[in-house]
């Protein structure tokens, strides 16, 4: 199949090309750096033509909340009606667990616009829902931090490692269409200050991280139902002490 990624020199992107082009498929990397721009439209209609399938890992470069609205609109407003143009058979975007019941988040409002472009546009689809990266856990201890504490929700939270979140991506892209969500998450469902509490630890940082319920998740109070599945989804492989012991060898 020819595949066509866009976002996809990014963390997810990368990985997800990586793994398509081993299993055989054509696949082809979009992004600002090769002259794709989803929020303008330009260079879209060529990218998709002749495309099988479009995957959709692009984020936005800024976080603020009318940000991230309007670039999610436009790009996939932009990405969905060339893709219908072109025939496109396949439409892949990443979404996040838990997006829907965030309503006071900065940044998830803009996932369910994105997510409600998708279903309505005609073009045959699949999201794939995932939890928090492993990767981002440092990112998430320092907007939370006050002085040397760190103030977390005591609240479910089941991270994963991108390279399980590539992997889920990959698997929905030479499958069919669902015209649905597909949801997964990592391995282990923990609270959330013992996983940032274990991931600080790791990397030798002496923050003192506090179970604080009143604690926001970039602007959202938290339940414990909040940011994990609360149905079925689709495990990853990689547990977070695995992944911390790899990144300090």
């Amino acid at each position: 199949m020819r595949i066509v990624v866009f976002g996809g020199t990014g963390l997810i992107g990368s990985q997800v090309v990586s793994l398509l082009t081993m299993a055989g498929h054509e696949t082809i990397a979009q992004s600002p750096e090769t002259g794709v721009n989803t929020v303008t439209g330009q260079g879209v209609a060529a990218a998709v033509a002749g495309a099988d399938v479009v995957v959709d890992v692009t984020n936005s470069p800024s976080f603020a909340l009318n940000d991230v609205m309007r670039f999610f609109q436009m790009s996939t407003a932009n990405l969905l009606a060339e893709e219908k143009t072109a025939g496109v058979r396949h439409h892949v975007a990443l979404s996040i667990v838990g997006a829907d019941r965030s309503p006071d988040s900065t940044y998830l409002p803009g996932k369910v616009a994105q997510e409600k472009l998708i279903a309505l546009s005609g073009v045959p689809w699949t999201v794939v829902r995932a939890t928090q990266f492993y990767e981002f856990l440092g990112a998430i201890a320092d907007a939370a931090t006050d002085g040397d504490t760190v103030r977390i929700a005591p609240v479910a939270f089941q991270p994963m490692a991108s390279a399980d979140v590539a992997r889920a991506i990959a698997e929905a892209a030479v499958s069919a269409p669902v015209n649905g969500p597909i949801e997964t998450a990592g391995p282990e469902r923990r609270r959330f200050d013992d996983v940032i509490r274990q991931a600080l630890a790791a990397r030798g940082d002496r923050r003192q991280v506090v179970a604080d319920p009143d604690a926001r998740y970039f602007g959202q109070p938290l339940a414990d139902g909040t940011i994990v599945p609360l149905g079925d989804f689709r495990p990853g492989r990689i547990r977070l002490a695995d992944w911390l012991a790899a990144q300090t060898r």
